[in-house]
């Protein structure tokens, strides 16, 4: 087990591994560490044990290509989530992202891209956790689950900003003060 103590206050016990990889289309994804450590404190949260988590982005195509592949579905989707462990043991996982139809989305949604990107990302790691979303009630459920630890990540990324800017403020005085 290793022990990370971030500059935003939060002991994060990683014993998980999350990978973000790009199939055939890529997108920019600032902040990958708060990301990191909120997926790992979603797991947590939601009393699973994470231990391997693969994040391929990819294009229409290539997800359209899975998805008639492994479920024999002929249709566009945002995300494919795939489980690779068994039950009852720590959860290992890949999340396919379509970068195509996350812009789309985000479009259609009038969100940003990046915000409508993390909401995905939360929602493969909630099915990893055993959410379904067939149903409206689950549907719900899962929604009500993406927006707390979008709300999460929004919270620790400022809490980072702020003790960044504390810090370099602190260094700035410092520096004043030795002059003197």
């Amino acid at each position: 087990m290793i022990t990370i103590i971030t500059n935003f206050g939060v002991n994060e016990y990683l014993m998980s591994t999350i990978h973000f990889q790009v199939a055939d289309k890529g997108i920019t994804l600032p902040a990958k560490t708060v990301l990191r450590s909120v997926i790992n404190a979603l797991f947590r949260k939601e009393g699973k044990q994470l231990e391997a988590l693969s994040i391929v982005f990819c294009s229409d195509d290539f997800l359209l290509g899975l998805n008639q592949q492994f479920l024999q579905h002929d249709y566009y989707t945002d995300i494919l989530t795939f489980t690779m462990s068994e039950r009852g043991c720590p959860v290992s996982g890949e999340l396919y992202i379509s970068v195509d139809r996350v812009r789309d989305n985000a479009r259609l949604l009038g969100v940003p891209a990046i915000q409508e990107l993390r909401r995905v990302i939360f929602h493969g790691a909630l099915h990893l956790c055993g959410y379904k979303d067939k149903l409206k009630k689950d549907q719900a459920i899962i929604r009500q689950k993406e927006n707390r630890y979008l709300q999460l990540l929004k919270k620790r990324m400022e809490d980072r900003k702020s003790t960044r800017l504390n810090s370099s403020h602190a260094n700035i005085s410092y520096a004043v003060f030795c002059l003197k």
